[in-house]
C-alpha cells in the first residue's frame, strides 16, 4: 500500500474509530496506550506515528470484524467491550492491546462466525 494511501486511511480510521467504538476520547487514548495529550496533539496534526497507526488500524479492523460477525455495529461494539469466555474472561479491547492479542480476538470472532465458540 502506498504511504499516502496508508496515511489517509489511518487518519480516517482515527477520526471514525472514536465515533464507531462509542468510547470517550480519554478511554480510547488509554486503550491505545497513548497519553490523552499525545493523542490530542496527533489528532490536531492529523498524523500518528507508525506504532500509533498500527494500534488505531488494529482496533478498527477488530470493530469491522465484530460488526460483520454480529451483523450490527452496536452488537459488535458491545461484544468488544465486555468480558468474553473464549478469552478467559478478558475484555477483547483490552486483550487486543498487542498484535498477538488482537489475533486471538480475531480468531475467536472467526470461531463464533463458524459456530465453534469456545
Amino acid at each position: 500500500m502506498k504511504t499516502a494511501t496508508l496515511e489517509k486511511k489511518t487518519h480516517s480510521s482515527k477520526a471514525t474509530l472514536q465515533t464507531s467504538i462509542g468510547m470517550p476520547f480519554e478511554q480510547l487514548a488509554a486503550k491505545l496506550c497513548i497519553s490523552r495529550s499525545t493523542l490530542q496533539r496527533r489528532k490536531a496534526a492529523g498524523r500518528l506515528s507508525p506504532d500509533e497507526s498500527d494500534k488505531v488500524l488494529r482496533f478498527a479492523r477488530l470493530l469491522e470484524h465484530a460488526t460483520d460477525v454480529f451483523g450490527d455495529v452496536d452488537k459488535g461494539r458491545a461484544w468488544l467491550k465486555h468480558p468474553q469466555y473464549g478469552l478467559g474472561g478478558a475484555v477483547p479491547l483490552d486483550y487486543a492491546e498487542t498484535e498477538i492479542g488482537a489475533r486471538e480476538v480475531d480468531n475467536l470472532l472467526g470461531r463464533i462466525d463458524y459456530g465453534v465458540y469456545s
